[in-house]
């Protein structure tokens, strides 16, 4: 089953010409279904890549999604074209009194600083605690999962001494919990921030698991036992060239960060890197979709509680 955009949406004839599954508002006003709505909150730079990179895993399950992205009010992004965002995005006010199957918050680029000193965070405060009465599941993504564990949890995040950056083999910790479900006993998953989080502030927490952790990247998912949040501190979305690109922007930009850890064939940055984490982040939010936000929300999006 698709996932329900605008065809205007760039990701729109990308998704199209991969042959994943979408569907236009015209074509799905037609079907007499309700699809699961999900809300992308989507704080990187890079929005239109990021659209894409979530829409098409969104868009790998039998399940029909219908897909809102929203934006920050109260910052301004200076990457993605003013258009683009005026015509796909909206903000908070607009849809506060709505109520959605599930949510996904990404990362963004402001590890380095203090929680409480990037400028929206007392508005993503608000989204965060308005998502434990509105949403069925919240999927945290990178420093959206380190904001979502320190809000709702007080659990703090460290600097790492270099950057993190590369594709790292990560166990998992409980192979029967639904998430892990159909998974290897070890998974690959890119990371890519300067920032980590301690098994052992998350253990203090009974109502948190560690399903997946790694020797060199430390804790990859960690999931409330209630199914309603889940946090990843990796980037299972994204594509091939993601990490080059990044690596390739810092050098250009003086940063000189390590090269990505286990990326490019024969550590040679010239090579094309192998895509050897896609069918993991599929199995991933496919998971999610299903065990936690199918199978969860009720059928009434007005009876979603809070918790």
């Amino acid at each position: 089953m698709p996932i329900k955009i605008q065809s205007e949406l760039p990701a729109f004839k990308i998704l199209e010409s991969e042959n994943i599954f979408v569907m236009s508002n015209e074509r799905a006003g037609s079907q007499d279904i309700r699809p699961l709505k999900i809300i992308i909150l989507n704080l990187m730079p890079t929005k239109i890549e990021t659209e894409t990179q979530l829409l098409r895993l969104l868009g790998n399950t039998p399940l029909q999604v219908d897909i809102e992205l929203m934006k920050t009010a109260t910052h301004v992004s200076k990457n993605a074209p003013a258009d683009h965002l005026t015509t796909f995005y909206k903000t908070f006010d607009e849809v506060k009194n709505n109520r959605y199957d599930g949510m996904i918050i990404t990362g963004a680029p402001v590890e380095l600083l203090e929680f409480e000193q990037v400028d929206y965070w007392q508005e993503l405060c608000e989204i965060m605690e308005w998502t434990k009465h509105n949403v069925c599941s919240t999927f945290h993504i990178c420093w959206g999962a380190q904001a979502g564990l320190y809000y709702h949890y007080g659990i703090p995040k460290y600097n790492l001494d270099e950057k993190l950056s590369g594709i790292y083999v990560h166990r998992v910790m409980n192979t029967f919990h639904p998430l892990m479900r159909g998974f290897d006993d070890k998974i690959l998953l890119p990371h890519s921030r300067y920032t980590g989080t301690h098994r052992s502030d998350i253990r203090k927490h009974e109502e948190l698991e560690i399903l997946a952790s790694s020797n060199l990247a430390g804790v990859a998912i960690v999931a409330n036992k209630n199914g309603r949040q889940f946090f990843v501190t990796g980037h299972a979305e994204y594509d091939r060239n993601t990490l080059a690109n990044e690596y390739f922007r810092d050098n250009n930009k003086g940063i000189h960060p390590p090269l990505p850890y286990n990326y490019f064939p024969g550590n040679d940055p010239r090579a094309l890197p192998a895509l050897t984490w896609r069918s993991y982040s599929t199995i991933l939010y496919s998971n999610w979709l299903n065990y936690f936000v199918y199978q969860q929300t009720p059928y009434n999006l007005s009876d979603i509680g809070e918790f």
